[in-house]
């Protein structure tokens, strides 16, 4: 299982936001490209980066950052926030990003995700809602579940589904074992999880997770890394490297 250190862009600032809430940010830097070099030497094999004002918006604000932090590390970075059409994604890949994540997008135009992941590396996100599906900044409900939208792209080429429950996210309270099971359970797609990872011990009850004859593909840890929780270099050695 891989682990994907996160950067959340708001401002051109490294943020976190507790369950999705803008009004509940707390600031934990102001150069994300130096904390996306600190992460690739701590071992990371990934970076998972999101641009929190074009997630709202859909105007991708804080770009320039994220083509400055592909440049500053050689590992490859997992982008989403805001990613709705195909000239959005193409700017991203152009620079070098090597997966983007689409949300909002994929609920309202799954065409867009066919056409993108027959070409490039694309994971859907599935950011939930007491098992709905919110878009937006996770600010709408979209009135289809997990397993439903997981389903609808089980056949579409994607590389992932980053599954997150709103609820948990940023509350280091645990991540939903069940929910994810159930994802893979649902579909042969690679699973991510996050949210609400506090611990190195929820990181090895998801390394340890096995539904559907697999385990999870990976595991995006924010807050508890800033807030010391996680440390990246001891949490990489412990989960190994496999992609």
């Amino acid at each position: 299982m891989q682990l994907y250190p996160a950067i959340d862009i708001r401002g051109g600032r490294c943020v976190r936001l507790h369950q999705g809430d803008y009004g509940r940010e707390t600031v934990y830097g102001d150069d994300p490209v130096a904390q996306a070099v600190a992460f690739a030497e701590a071992g990371a094999g990934w970076i998972h980066v999101v641009d929190l004002d074009a997630a709202r918006s859909g105007i991708p604000e804080n770009r320039g950052v994220v083509a400055a932090i592909v440049a500053a590390v050689e590992v490859p970075v997992q982008t989403g926030g805001g990613i709705r059409s195909v000239d959005a994604a193409n700017a991203l890949f152009e620079v070098g990003v090597e997966r983007v994540v689409l949300g909002t997008a994929a609920l309202e135009n799954p065409d867009l995700v066919h056409t993108l992941a027959a070409r490039h590396r694309v994971a859907v996100g599935l950011d939930a809602r007491s098992g709905e599906v919110a878009t937006d900044g996770w600010l709408v409900g979209s009135g289809r579940s997990v397993l439903d939208v997981a389903r609808s792209f089980a056949d579409a080429g994607v590389d992932a589904f980053v599954v997150t429950d709103i609820s948990r996210d940023g509350t280091l309270e645990g991540p939903d074992l069940e929910g994810l099971a159930d994802v893979m359970a649902a579909t042969p797609v690679n699973v991510i999880a996050s949210g609400g990872v506090g611990s190195m011990a929820d990181l090895v009850a998801l390394g340890s997770l096995e539904s559907g004859g697999r385990r999870l593909a990976g595991v995006i840890v924010g807050k508890a890394i800033y807030e010391g929780r996680v440390d990246v270099a001891s949490a990489t050695a412990e989960l190994g490297s496999a992609s």
